[in-house]
């Protein structure tokens, strides 16, 4: 990796200096061709240009609604490259550490306009051999990459190549100024070269994050775990937050309290027991933490990273008029058992922990009614990072999630308009009757001093 700086210091090094930004991502983002109207790819006579990468949608989402946020990639010297980072930075997003590859093209898809859950749908993707997946711990900018108080990555990076599991590897590993890392699994089968490989550098990135995004079909289809929430915490004991989506029901959050014995710390941005300080001018606010009643996670496993309590994340998926709401909001304390279930054929890393307890949360989804079935889940770690960075409540960040998933979900491709902050705000902090009731549509975004998009359902 690359430094344009001297190395920085530690936990308690109180010349270290605040994070430039709020939060950095890295990621490969493609140009997308969208369909001009329904059909197979093979019938459909034309499609509109538009951008698609999951890290740079978290980018954007977080820089439309009010944060800093900067997306680290490489892009071919191409057209469609200086389109990537054009459209990107119009959404306010820093792409001064996006680089050139004069060898390799920016990766593009095209996709047909189906819903993805169904048999009908495309997608043909044209990005083996792309500028992205050249990226490398050899290549990689340090001081980029460490610049902002959250370091988000995904799954899908790791899915493009050795070299850029390499370098997700190398940014997860405890190291001198790493800064609190959220992983979002982002398990896409496709991407991998086969499900061994994905099962077990997906388990390995997640345990080595402090804030973890899974869904249960993702813990499922990677990693053969099928009992729930429980046995996917039972399966990721390390990350201090985890956010685990449970489908159309909303999604559940489990926190671990404050330790009473911490690992070794590395990482030389953050405070304390906290968020790494933000810059003169930039969102801050200290985490509030449940406390338990056993030792943070017990001895400390070859390769363990250090914990930072930036809290909770989810992802979101909306539910359809036609779901019924299956369990109301609530949030509860667990001790989970020392046993570590399988994982299917994957091999755990580390060894279990020793009991601790954690608070759950569980914040359902809205009901919406969708346009395109795109960019939620990269929508709602938005929300919920963003939720989070303002140091909100623990109910809050999950709704702030499910609000952004909404937004994208009324709007036709991957990214949208956020709603207001007070807009959101507003809507976060309803009763759970009116939550429940609530009833998103196309447009909703746009009704910001209005109230008429909540209309209860009958």
């Amino acid at each position: 990796m690359t430094r344009t700086g001297p190395p920085v210091g530690t936990d308690h090094d109180a010349t270290r200096p605040p994070a430039a930004v709020e939060v950095v991502t890295l990621g490969e983002s493609m140009v997308t061709f969208l369909p001009s109207r329904p059909g197979r790819l093979a019938d459909v006579p034309s499609f509109e240009r538009a951008i698609g990468g999951a890290e740079s949608n978290v980018a954007c989402v977080l820089a439309a609604a009010g944060h800093t946020a900067k997306w680290v990639s490489r892009v071919g010297a191409d057209g469609f490259g200086d389109h990537l980072v054009e459209t990107i930075g119009s959404y306010g997003v820093d792409t001064s550490a996006v680089r050139r590859d004069p060898a390799r093209p920016t990766g593009i898809y095209f996709r047909t306009a189906g819903d993805r859950a169904t048999d009908a749908h495309e997608v043909a993707y044209y990005r083996t051999g792309s500028a992205a997946s050249a990226m490398s711990p050899a290549t990689a900018d340090l001081d980029a990459l460490d610049s902002g108080r959250v370091l988000h990555l995904s799954g899908i990076t790791a899915a493009l190549s050795p070299t850029c599991r390499s370098l997700l590897t190398t940014l997860t590993a405890p190291r001198p100024g790493r800064p609190l890392i959220s992983f979002d699994v982002n398990y896409r089968e496709g991407l991998w070269p086969d499900r061994a490989t994905a099962g077990t550098t997906l388990l390995t990135l997640a345990r080595a994050a402090d804030l973890v995004f899974v869904g249960e079909d993702e813990a499922e289809a990677a990693w053969g775990i099928t009992g729930g929430p429980e046995a996917i915490r039972e399966a990721l004991p390390e990350p201090r937050t985890l956010v685990i989506k449970n489908g159309s029901r909303g999604a559940t959050l489990f926190e671990a309290g404050p330790s009473t014995h911490h690992r070794p710390r590395t990482a030389g941005r953050g405070r304390a027991g906290g968020c790494p300080p933000a810059a003169d001018g930039a969102s801050t606010g200290s985490t509030s933490q449940t406390p338990r009643s056993a030792p943070d996670r017990g001895r400390t496993p070859p390769g363990a990273h250090p914990h930072h309590s930036l809290p909770e994340g989810e992802d979101t998926a909306a539910r359809h008029p036609q779901d019924s709401l299956s369990q109301p909001e609530n949030t509860t304390t667990r001790h989970p058992h020392d046993s570590f279930p399988g994982a299917g054929n994957t091999t755990a890393p580390h060894p279990p922990p020793a009991p601790r307890q954690d608070t759950v949360t569980f914040a359902p989804a809205l009901t919406v009614d969708v346009v395109a079935p795109v960019g939620a889940g990269d929508a709602f770690a938005a929300g919920f990072l963003s939720a989070t960075l303002r140091d909100l409540p623990a109910r809050h960040r999950l709704r702030h999630g499910h609000l952004m998933a909404a937004a994208a979900l009324t709007a036709p491709g991957d990214l949208a308009a956020p709603p207001s902050r007070a807009h959101a705000d507003r809507l976060a902090a309803l009763d759970d009757a009116a939550w429940e009731t609530l009833r998103l549509g196309p447009g909703w975004t746009n009704a910001a001093d209005r109230a008429e998009e909540e209309v209860p359902t009958p």
